[in-house]
């Protein structure tokens, strides 16, 4: 296999990391932050690797931890993580060959359910570790005012203005918002959260089972997750009619689904702006 110099140290230290070695590497597409390849080994065995020439502070080990803590719960199915670094950079995972099955909308429902009734110690991460390619903040704190207010709207708030990304009309409206969370009364306990729930983070193997992949895991509020699965569609009615008997979700969560899209539609706005600064608007809108 041709290996450039830079790609060498990472692919060896997989190597390494693995004891067995790169036989063939396919690049995957869908991602629009890391670079992904379906790997061969020479024991056989298929991979899935992705990489990035400058990522975030300790990007790929956060995901992994990430991912590890939402394995250890036995409710959603999560790719075991085979091998990770940040110098170099790289994530390995088990390979889930996809396609050919029914996708089962219903068991996922519960699943989810299952996984939001896990406790966590905190909202944000114990480890304090940032998530996202804009690295959002994630310092424990014990109250989801707190957290959704200092950890996500009021940071988002910041980088958007710095970057220009959002009208300052919304940056005040963003920051107005993160003052008056208290009147909410989200009392529920923390639960361990996917953190990135769109539809393109589902991905359904050849018996219909569904897997989740490229998190931002931290402790949060779950209505966090269901709104994230609202905001771009994609989830089956049954998922969410499952998801609520099996775990039901607090009086009038309908009202709050757009107070929790604020934070990753704010995301978007900030990287790739158009529709997304509308949208960010519209919502802001509905609470201010």
């Amino acid at each position: 296999m041709s290996r450039s110099t830079e790609a060498e140290a990472w692919q060896l230290s997989v190597e390494r990391q693995l004891k067995s070695r790169i036989v063939t590497m396919s690049p995957l597409g869908g991602g629009d932050f890391a670079q992904a390849y379906k790997a061969e080994l020479s024991t056989g065995q298929s991979v899935f690797i992705k990489t990035h020439q400058s990522p975030p502070a300790n990007f790929f080990t956060t995901e992994a931890t990430g991912l590890s803590w939402l394995r250890q719960t036995n409710s959603v199915a999560i790719p075991e993580v085979l091998a990770v670094s940040d110098d170099p950079p790289y994530l390995v995972l088990e390979w889930v060959e996809l396609g050919g099955g029914k996708r089962d909308d219903e068991a996922l429902g519960t699943a989810l359910a299952q996984l939001h009734k896990h406790p966590f110690e905190c909202f944000g991460r114990p480890d304090r570790r940032t998530t996202g390619s804009l690295a959002v903040p994630n310092e424990p704190t014990q109250q989801w005012v707190t957290f959704y207010a200092t950890q996500r709207l009021l940071p988002l708030a910041d980088i958007a203005q710095t970057r220009g990304a959002l009208p300052s009309s919304s940056i005040d409206k963003l920051r107005t918002v993160a003052d008056k969370l208290d009147k909410w009364e989200l009392n529920e306990p923390v639960s361990l959260l996917h953190g990135d729930l769109w539809a393109g983070n589902r991905v359904v193997d050849m018996a219909g089972n569904s897997w989740l992949i490229d998190p931002a895991v931290h402790g949060g509020n779950r209505e966090f997750d269901i709104a994230m699965m609202m905001l771009f569609g994609g989830y089956d009615k049954s998922c969410f009619a499952a998801y609520h008997e099996e775990y039901p979700l607090q009086a009038d969560w309908q009202l709050r689904v757009s107070l929790h899209q604020l934070a990753p539609l704010t995301v978007h706005a900030i990287k790739f702006g158009g529709s997304y600064v509308t949208a960010t608007a519209a919502a802001l809108d509905k609470y201010t």
